[in-house]
């Protein structure tokens, strides 16, 4: 059978379908190599289809786990390799579309399957398929029909044997040769495509990683010019440069964990702005990837390395461990009617604790449902992890201490009724004041006081209503052994020296430190 060539056009377009391929491949088969923690284990522990028990014990094994890493490092960048520059085509495209593959049966976008949430909107097709599918059409091509080295090699060995090449090809050695040395020199050019290519590849890597350094300096050192912004008033805030003192940490069974801890409400856009309904929405616009990756960075430069947030938070925080070589601790707030599947997501998800949050635990309680706690308590433990119990209301803590039910540590409200809104909204509604976070602020102190487990106050600012320095010093004077706050990226600095300054400073504690 004869096998005629394509159209130039038609070579020069599956040439570059391969080419771009390739060019993906490589940079995310580098992008891991260069990471210094990368790991599959995230994208393995959330594996939700075909051979997910496989993928999970994939996750749950140091010796597999290390394996199959090498295996998507090096097989992303050497498959990748050999496609920008068409060398063992084939053999290339097959791997490269067995390893696509791979990850799409670990976490299709299927109507109904919570696996890891990638960028972009899909339903069925994903990238993953799409280029797999590509790749196998690849593999499957002539392969006289694309440029490359393995065609410039085939090129050369038959220039001295035409007889016992396929007609098409041996017409076209000859017509090259019959065209002259200026046709001969084209058809080598054209096989040699990749490696322009591969050059343009390896200085838009360069310029990216001088990129994300210059990004780095410039968000994560706070350099943003208030006095040229479209506001009327200039916002003066503290840079890295003026960090005072050095945050001092706790511990929380394993975990070193610093006495401030970041809390994720800003973040993930519950802003509790009382009748401000629009605040929610504005701290969500303003929390975009990028600012969220530069408040992670600046936080864990300042000292702080635990973040405290709901597991549906997830996918930015693997996305700052795997990209960026982020190291902030995470603990997972559980809540909502499916505490079972919440507790699942937050676990395989990668937490380092994991606690029962506060309006949870205390409509279980109230529900009689205690049990439930006591379950939540010993399935995170199971897996290794500390585990805690949350709590707006001082009775659900007493009822859990009065059922023997201990956490390895609580977290709860805490701050004083000395600020306006407390004072002029005093209406009771689902038996808890308007606006106030912690309804009984002295009794919380004097029951904490007891409690030997560690204890993480949190709304310790009444969402914003009382000033930093008051409401930091008001906490670690009362007990508490950390303190979670919400801030913004241009509050750090200042929050952390308030911290640091206020710990430096605690007397009269009720209770010795815990942590």
């Amino acid at each position: 059978m004869t096998i005629h060539r394509p159209p130039t056009a038609c070579s020069w377009a599956f040439t570059l379908l391969r080419i771009a391929i390739g060019w993906h491949l490589l940079y995310e088969g580098i992008v891991k190599l260069t990471a210094k923690h990368w790991t599959a284990a995230g994208y393995l522990a959330d594996a939700t289809w075909l051979l997910a028990g496989v993928f999970r014990r994939m996750a749950e094994s140091p010796a597999i786990l290390h394996a199959v890493d090498l295996l998507n490092m090096w097989g992303l960048t050497l498959i990748g390799l050999a496609l920008v520059l068409g060398a063992l085509t084939r053999t290339s495209a097959v791997l490269g579309a067995s390893m696509l593959l791979l990850y799409y049966a670990a976490n299709p976008p299927f109507v109904g399957l919570r696996g890891v949430t990638g960028e972009g909107s899909y339903l069925v097709v994903n990238k993953n398929l799409v280029e797999a599918v590509a790749l196998l059409a690849i593999a499957v091509m002539p392969r006289a029909w694309l440029y490359g080295l393995d065609q410039l090699a085939r090129s050369r060995k038959r220039q001295g044997d035409t007889v016992t090449q396929p007609a098409s090809v041996s017409s076209h050695v000859a017509d090259c040769q019959a065209d002259g040395p200026t046709a001969q020199r084209r058809q080598v050019l054209r096989q040699l495509v990749g490696l322009p290519v591969l050059g343009a590849f390896f200085v838009a890597a360069r310029r990216k990683r001088r990129w994300d350094s210059l990004e780095e300096k410039f968000l994560v050192e706070a350099q943003a010019d208030g006095v040229s912004s479209a506001t009327l008033k200039t916002l003066h805030f503290s840079k890295l440069k003026d960090l005072k003192g050095t945050m001092t940490y706790g511990r929380i069974g394993p975990l070193k964990v610093s006495r401030l801890i970041l809390g994720g409400n800003l973040i993930g856009g519950w802003a509790h702005a009382r009748d401000l309904m629009y605040v929610s929405d504005l701290v969500k616009a303003y929390h975009d990837d990028d600012r969220v990756i530069a408040t992670f960075r600046l936080a864990e430069k300042c000292g702080v390395n635990t973040f405290l947030t709901n597991p549906k938070l997830l996918r930015i925080i693997r996305k700052y461990w795997k990209l960026y070589d982020g190291h902030i601790q995470y603990i997972a707030d559980c809540t909502g009617a499916d505490l079972h599947g919440m507790t699942r997501l937050a676990i395989d998800g990668g937490a380092h604790a994991s606690y029962v949050q506060g309006a949870t635990a205390d409509k279980l309680v109230q529900d009689g449902k205690i049990d439930e706690i006591r379950w939540f308590l010993d399935t995170v433990r199971s897996h290794g992890l500390p585990a805690g119990i949350g709590a707006h209301r001082i009775e659900t803590v007493k009822a859990c201490i009065a059922a023997n039910v201990r956490p390895d540590f609580w977290v709860k409200t805490l701050h004083h009724h000395n600020y306006r809104s407390a004072v002029e909204n005093v209406q009771k509604q689902d038996n808890v004041l308007y606006s106030i976070f912690c309804p009984d602020p002295a009794e919380t102190i004097e029951v904490m006081k007891q409690a030997p487990e560690p204890w993480i106050a949190f709304k310790v600012l009444a969402a914003g209503a009382i000033k930093p320095q008051d409401g930091f010093t008001h906490a670690f004077n009362s007990g508490a052994d950390f303190i979670c706050v919400g801030m913004y990226d241009f509050q750090m600095v200042d929050d952390v020296n308030t911290a640091t300054k206020a710990l430096a400073e605690v007397a009269g504690r009720p209770r010795p430190w815990r942590a």
